[in-house]
């Protein structure tokens, strides 16, 4: 019987990390599902923006509150989760506090330091409870935030709340215990914060304690077990692909568009033939020119719609957006995030295989209006804390409304027509061009 706790934490490590595993393989799966891309080149550059975006949080500043905040938040996830590895060794070894004969007064330090960051997360959940449900930020309540996702970003909350709490009351209850001198408590730790709990728990018998202690312990584990798998369903995804995302980013200026080469080359053989390359032998045009579901998208682009936090300051950024247009480029990721889901659902009814369900990206989730909206400024892609780019998305689906169903808005198909005809945007011939002038 001594070692059955010992086997049932096992057992739950490996249902939880089992189900862990599974869903970040479904993960990687669907985002590979993208059309490959290289973003291997100039690694150097990309561990330096990764450190600086993703670890940094170098582009949070803008948003000062919003800043610190998540800054306190993140950093206690961070450091408190060192302390997770202790609670799962103590678990499978059915030890107490296993670290502190080895790190000795260092011990106390970080447990002290751990309640404190404790404390300021549960500030901070508060603080952005307050901010998301009774000051209603506007960013917050857009018409994409409705349902689903504005109650995922409070349980979320929740969570952590709750996390926080569990945990300092197993210390509370732990240090009232180690004055106790209980057998197997050794007398270890600093505890700051929960000291202050204690009395909560004072005048109960040993075994009420120890049957709350071991309770709010086995409830801190599985909470956090819990929270891992519900990554999976959360936009908290980016706390695992905030880091592949910002290194896999694309680092060329802004404003420089992808160039299929098939199309200029075509281009540049009806204009400046003599400048016009040959294609290789047996090489054909693409299948399809731009996208129209998430199979025609590039593996980044779909990890871009994985790793989307929701926090709304690209849509917040966007000139279409605020003078009242349809488009979101947060709608735009969430959008292309659920086709995905819907995409990957299919594929496990159907064990791997891929079947018609007759729904694309296009119209199915994300309408022409939209996409046209833009004006292709870069202030979605310049906003995003973790280097998502909505843009690309966007003009990969306008060069498939153009080149595969010759659907641009009537002024666009002038303007093209013209350009055609006249080497301009403008309905003049060259020699009428400059007959402005003549008044």
């Amino acid at each position: 019987m001594g070692y059955l706790p010992n086997l049932v934490f096992l057992s739950l490590l490996i249902v939880g990390g089992g189900f862990f595993v599974r869903n970040i393989l479904r993960v990687k799966r669907n985002i590979m599902l993208g059309k490959q891309t290289d973003r291997t080149k100039d690694k150097t550059a990309r561990w330096k923006h990764m450190a600086r975006v993703a670890l940094g949080q170098s582009k949070m500043g803008v948003k000062p509150v919003a800043a610190a905040l998540h800054l306190i938040v993140y950093v206690g996830f961070i450091l408190i989760n060192i302390e997770l590895l202790e609670i799962v060794l103590d678990g499978l070894l059915g030890t107490h506090r296993l670290f502190a004969p080895l790190l000795g007064e260092l011990y106390d330090v970080l447990i002290g330091s751990f309640e404190i960051l404790a404390l300021l997360v549960l500030l901070s959940v508060i603080l952005f409870w307050t901010r998301r449900n009774l000051l209603k930020i506007k960013r917050f309540w857009k018409n994409e935030m409705k349902g689903w996702p504005k109650r995922d970003a409070d349980y979320i909350l929740y969570f952590e709340l709750v996390l926080m709490l569990l945990f300092l009351c197993m210390n509370a209850t732990d240090a009232i215990l180690q004055q106790q001198t209980v057998e197997s408590y050794i007398k270890a730790g600093s505890f700051p914060v929960s000291d202050h709990i204690k009395p909560l728990f004072e005048g109960l018998n040993t075994n009420t304690l120890f049957l709350l202690e071991r309770g709010f312990w086995w409830a801190h584990i599985s909470g956090i077990l819990i929270f891992l798998n519900y990554l999976y369903y959360s936009k908290h995804l980016h706390i695992l692909l905030a880091f592949p995302n910002t290194f896999y980013a694309n680092l060329e200026a802004q404003g420089k568009f992808r160039v299929d080469g098939s199309i200029k080359n075509e281009v540049m053989q009806m204009l400046f033939p003599e400048k016009a390359t040959t294609p290789p032998e047996g090489a054909t045009p693409p299948e399809k020119f731009g996208a129209s579901d998430v199979f025609d998208l590039r593996w980044t682009q779909l990890m871009n719609a994985y790793s989307c936090t929701e926090c709304g300051r690209c849509t917040s950024s966007c000139p279409a957006n605020i003078t009242g247009k349809e488009l979101s480029p947060r709608k735009i990721m969430m959008d292309t995030r659920d086709r995905l889901e819907e995409v990957g659902k299919n594929l496990n009814l159907n064990k791997g295989v891929s079947k018609d369900d007759q729904k694309q990206l296009l119209n199915d989730y994300i309408s022409p209006e939209e996409l046209w909206a833009c004006t292709s400024c870069n202030a979605c892609v310049t906003a995003c804390p973790i280097a998502i780019d909505p843009l690309s998305i966007i003009m990969d689906m306008r060069q498939y409304l153009v080149m595969e169903q010759s659907a641009a808005p009537q002024a666009l198909n002038a303007m093209m027509g013209n350009i055609e005809n006249n080497g301009a945007p403008w309905p003049f011939s060259n020699q009428d061009r400059l007959q402005w002038a003549n008044e």
